[in-house]
C-alpha cells in the first residue's frame, strides 16, 4: 500500500486522504459520471506546491494526474487507485496583455474568466462553448472554438507553456527553450508533466453576428439536408453547430423550450449584422419558428449553447465524419430523431473545415482535425441506467460508418484509442517527449492506449 500520510501538510494542508471529512467532495469531477476513489487529492496554489506534491508523490509510490474542472474526466476511470488526483482550480492567475493580444492563464482559469477579460479590451478568445470549461484542460486537447474555421484549434494559439516535470523541476517551455514540451502541449493533451499555465493569443474581435435558429425536430431531416448543402460552400468567418435536441424539464433550461424536442442550429459570423444576415439567408428560408440572432459583443456568445453548468452526470462520444450527404443526414434521422426511441440529451453536428483541416504553421501533437464535421452524442442518465445511453450513443455514431473518418478527436471521444487522435508520426514523437520528460510513468497518461 503506497504511503498517503507523507502527503499531510503539503499545499497548506489541502490535501485530502480516503477517510477524511472532505475527500468525497474533493474527488468528485464536474462530470459526475465518474466516481473515482484516488489515493489522495491535492489542490495546489502555485507552481511551488506543485512541485513539492509531485515530489512527495514520487516518494511515496504514487502517480500523479492533474485535474482541473473534470469536464473530460472519464478517460481516467479505474485508474486513479493509486494516483494522487492533482486539482489545480486554485491556480486562477489570469493576464491579459491589450497591445500584444496574448494572455497568460494558470491551470485554475475557466474560459468565462478569459472571456470576459479579454471582451473588455475589444478582444476574443478561441474559447470552448461552455464558459466552465477550463483553459488547460481543453487547450491541450485541441479546442474547437466558434473562431475555429478562420482561425484553427485553440492549441496551435499556444506560444509558451509552464509546467512542473516528473523531477519537481518547472521549466517554460517556448519555441527557444524545451520546444518539444511546447510542441507537445499544442494538443497532446498531458500525461509529459504537469501545466500550471499556458500563454496564447488572442483575437482582435469586437463583436460577431451569432445566435439561434430552431424548429420543432419534425423538420429534422429538411433543415439539416439543407444545412448539409449550405455548409459546402460556406465562408470561413461562419462557424456554426446542429443539434437534435430534446431538452429536459429542468430549471437550468430556458421555460420556453422545457420539455420540447428541437432541431437548432447555431452559428457565429465574424462580421457585421449586414454580411451575416446575407450568409445566413438559405437558412432563414427554411421558416423556423425561432430565431436570435443579432450583433452582439463577441464577449455575449460564451452562454450561447444551452449547455448544463452545474456538475452533471452526463456520457459523451463523438466521432469524425466526412461530408454529410443526404443518406447521412437520413441515417442520423433514423437514429437519434421522432420515432428513434433514443433517448440523448442531444445529438451535435459541428460544422468544421477551413483553418481546421489544415495543419497549422506552428505545428503541435494535434494541428488540424480530419474530418468536415464533428458529430457528437450526449446522454444523461434518465433512469434507462447508463448502458442504455451509451447503446443509444453507439447506434447514431454507427449509422454514420460510411462516412466516419479514421481520425477521432480525442477530447470528445472518451472511448477513443489513443492512437486514433493524432497522425502516427505525431503520436510517435509525443510518446518520446513523454518518455523523456517522465521515464518512469509517474503521470497517469490522459488517455488509455486502445479503446478498450
Amino acid at each position: 500500500m503506497p504511503e498517503t500520510e507523507a502527503l499531510r501538510g503539503l499545499a497548506g494542508g489541502a490535501v485530502h486522504l480516503p477517510g477524511d471529512a472532505l475527500y468525497d467532495e474533493a474527488r468528485m469531477p464536474w462530470n459526475l459520471q465518474v466516481d473515482e476513489h484516488p489515493a489522495a487529492v491535492a489542490y495546489p496554489a502555485d507552481a511551488e506546491e506543485v512541485s513539492r506534491i509531485v515530489l512527495a508523490a514520487a516518494a511515496s509510490g504514487l502517480r500523479v494526474a492533474p485535474q482541473g474542472t473534470g469536464h473530460g474526466a472519464p478517460p481516467l476511470a479505474g485508474r486513479l487507485g493509486d494516483a494522487v488526483l492533482l486539482r489545480t482550480s486554485a491556480m486562477t492567475g489570469l493576464r491579459v496583455d491589450a497591445a500584444r493580444r496574448t494572455a497568460r492563464a494558470e491551470a485554475g482559469v475557466l474560459w468565462g474568466d478569459v472571456i470576459a477579460r479579454a471582451g473588455k479590451v475589444d478582444l476574443a478568445a478561441r474559447h470552448m462553448s461552455s464558459p466552465g470549461v477550463g483553459v488547460v484542460g481543453s487547450s491541450l486537447g485541441g479546442g474547437v472554438s466558434w473562431y475555429a474555421r478562420r482561425h484553427g484549434l485553440q492549441c496551435s494559439a499556444v506560444t509558451a507553456a509552464e509546467l512542473v516535470l516528473a523531477d519537481g523541476t518547472f521549466v517554460r517551455a517556448t519555441e527557444t527553450q524545451d520546444a518539444d514540451l511546447l510542441w507537445a502541449a499544442r494538443g497532446g493533451s498531458g500525461g509529459f508533466g504537469v501545466v500550471t499555465a499556458l500563454e496564447f493569443d488572442l483575437l482582435p474581435i469586437p463583436t460577431v453576428y451569432a445566435g439561434m435558429l430552431a424548429w420543432d425536430w419534425r423538420h429534422a431531416g429538411r433543415v439539416l439536408a439543407a444545412w448539409g448543402e449550405w455548409t459546402a460552400d460556406a465562408p470561413e468567418s461562419v462557424t456554426s453547430v446542429a443539434r437534435i435536441f430534446q431538452v429536459p424539464d429542468e430549471e437550468w433550461m430556458p421555460p420556453d423550450v422545457r420539455g420540447r424536442q428541437f432541431l437548432m442550429l447555431h452559428a457565429v459570423v465574424e462580421g457585421d449584422a449586414e454580411a451575416g444576415a446575407r450568409i445566413l439567408a438559405p437558412l432563414r428560408g427554411l421558416r423556423p419558428e425561432t430565431d436570435t440572432f443579432a450583433q452582439v459583443p463577441a464577449a455575449d456568445i460564451a452562454h450561447l449553447q444551452l449547455d448544463p453548468q452545474e456538475p452533471t452526470a452526463v456520457y459523451a462520444n463523438s466521432v469524425l465524419v466526412h461530408g454529410l450527404p443526404l443518406e447521412a443526414v437520413e441515417a442520423l434521422v433514423a437514429s437519434a430523431g421522432p420515432g428513434s426511441g433514443s433517448n440523448l440529451l442531444f445529438v451535435e453536428l459541428r460544422h468544421l473545415g477551413g483553418a481546421i483541416e489544415r495543419p497549422a504553421p506552428r505545428g503541435g501533437a494535434l494541428d488540424h482535425l480530419d474530418g468536415s464535421f464533428l458529430v457528437l452524442g450526449v446522454g444523461l442518465d434518465v433512469g434507462t441506467g447508463w448502458s442504455a445511453v451509451r447503446e443509444d450513443a453507439t447506434r447514431v455514431l454507427e449509422s454514420l460508418a460510411p462516412w466516419t473518418s479514421s481520425a477521432s478527436y480525442l477530447s470528445m471521444a472518451y472511448e477513443a484509442a489513443a492512437r486514433r487522435g493524432r497522425s502516427a508520426s505525431a503520436y510517435e514523437r509525443l510518446h518520446r517527449i513523454r518518455r523523456a520528460a517522465d521515464p518512469d510513468g509517474l503521470f497517469v497518461a490522459p488517455q488509455r492506449a486502445s479503446g478498450d
